[in-house]
């Protein structure tokens, strides 16, 4: 197989995919070329889409690559498809999911002594989405449930990994309306702006939503209904 052949094969595998390719498993189809000359195509193929000025590029997300249009496209794409709501998280929902980006592990409880209110029903949406999942258990009394980010948060939000999160100083309240979460979010950052390294979930690549071991605990906080 020559170079040309095995460049338009993986452009063919990007353009079909709904979902980031990781080189491994273009390897697997392209058995007869190396993991060192594939990154080397694709890395071609970016390139090349840039200088062509074309409305796609190929971003290295989640730990893989993904064909994808520019944002400058998405007013006009949106009005294409006309997205539905439901597919958009609501305000409380960001937050929720902000403060988990931010915080991870954390438990519900903590995510509620941030926000104020109970957020049983926000987190089952954020868990339904595969937004987040159950990471582990805290070792304290009670042994409450620990919640991080899922693979497909990466995928949602362009990032490759969670270092790539903005600095929360980097955000105002005007850019972001949440003041009443950003006290409690700055205390998880470890002076660079990087998720401190206690903080980042076991096995992100896992994108699979584990089940609760037993039931949640019983709250008294105002309840906030299911997204």
């Amino acid at each position: 197989m020559d170079r040309a052949e095995a460049k338009r094969i993986i452009e063919a595998i990007l353009f079909t995919s709904e979902k980031p390719i990781g080189i491994d498993q273009i390897k697997e189809v392209l058995d007869e070329v190396d993991s060192k000359d594939v990154r080397a195509f694709i890395l071609e193929l970016k390139a090349e889409y840039e200088t062509l000025g074309r409305s796609f590029k190929v971003y290295e997300v989640a730990g893989g690559f993904q064909m994808v249009t520019e944002p400058v496209f998405a007013e006009y794409l949106k009005k294409f498809y006309k997205a539905k709501s439901k597919d958009k998280l609501t305000k409380p929902a960001l937050e929720t999911l902000a403060i988990i980006a931010y915080r991870q592990p954390i438990t519900k409880a903590d995510i509620e002594d941030i926000r104020g209110v109970n957020v049983d029903g926000v987190v089952n949406t954020l868990s339904d989405r595969l937004l987040i999942r159950i990471t582990g258990r805290k070792d304290a009394p009670g042994r409450p449930i620990l919640y991080g980010t899922t693979k497909e948060f990466l995928e949602r939000f362009g990032l490759n990994s969670l270092s790539e999160l903005p600095k929360l100083s980097e955000f105002t309240e005007a850019d972001i309306d949440l003041s009443e979460v950003d006290t409690g979010l700055k205390e998880a950052e470890d002076g660079t702006g990087k998720i401190a390294q206690e903080n980042r979930p076991a096995g992100l690549d896992d994108n699979t939503v584990a089940q609760p071991e037993s039931p949640a605990e019983p709250s008294d906080r105002p309840v906030e209904g299911k997204e």
